[in-house]
């Protein structure tokens, strides 16, 4: 019984060894690459994280300039930021706060730098949107309109074009096309929610230019 039970197992040996001897270099390789994957996996998470919180941090030391009303300081950290950590919201966030201060110091040209940064890197359509309607908005003050202009039709997220209607048509104000303007504020007005409250500012554009908008009709049992 003994022995029997002993050559039994040395042909389940004996295949094994065949199994490996044929299959083993695959199986090796596969559980190098699964492996390998995984450590990869976890090492890029790991990157992920650090570099978040370190962005954050810098983020943090923008924030308080910003709140000092240091321009300088802002930008100087802005700088940083982009160039260590381009790829976080930080950066994005971080250009749109830097901008502000610029402009709010008086810095209207670094800030318009800071903005085509966001407009150009952000990987936010939305970041890029509103970096570019707070330069469409710069430039008109300097009566650059077309310039202008041009950051407007760069504006390509959805839940953006009625601010970016509204803007065009400041613009085209400034430039005296008054029914061009009422067109790009009927557009503005129309994408606009009801219960948003700047419609109201559009509307008054509007009515402005004699052209205020038709009552919307009320909703059903809104009465009862």
């Amino acid at each position: 019984m003994a022995t029997h039970l002993d050559l039994q197992e040395q042909e389940q040996l004996d295949e094994l060894k065949n199994f490996w001897k044929q299959y083993g270099n695959l199986i090796t390789w596969v559980l190098v690459l699964v492996l390998g994957g995984f450590a990869a996996w976890n090492g890029w998470n790991l990157w992920q994280r650090n570099q978040s919180v370190k962005a954050s941090a810098m983020y943090d030391e923008l924030d308080r300039a910003a709140q000092a009303g240091s321009a300088e300081q802002a930008g100087r950290v802005f700088a940083d930021l982009k160039d260590r950590y381009p790829r976080t919201t930080y950066a994005e966030q971080g250009g749109l706060l830097a901008a502000k201060t610029q402009y709010d110091k008086g810095q209207a040209d670094a800030a318009l730098g800071t903005l085509a940064w966001v407009a150009g890197n952000a990987a936010d359509a939305e970041y890029q949107a509103i970096a570019r309607l707070r330069a469409a908005g710069i430039l008109l003050d300097q009566k650059k309109y077309d310039d202008a202009l041009k950051q407007l039709d760069g504006v390509t997220s959805k839940d953006f074009e009625a601010l970016a209607a509204d803007r065009r048509g400041d613009v085209l104000m400034a430039q005296g096309k008054k029914d061009d303007a009422k067109a790009a504020y009927q557009k503005a007005w129309a994408g606009m929610d009801p219960a948003v409250g700047y419609r109201h500012l559009v509307e008054a554009k509007l009515t402005a230019l004699g052209a205020p908008p038709a009552a919307e009709p009320a909703k059903a049992g809104a009465g009862s």
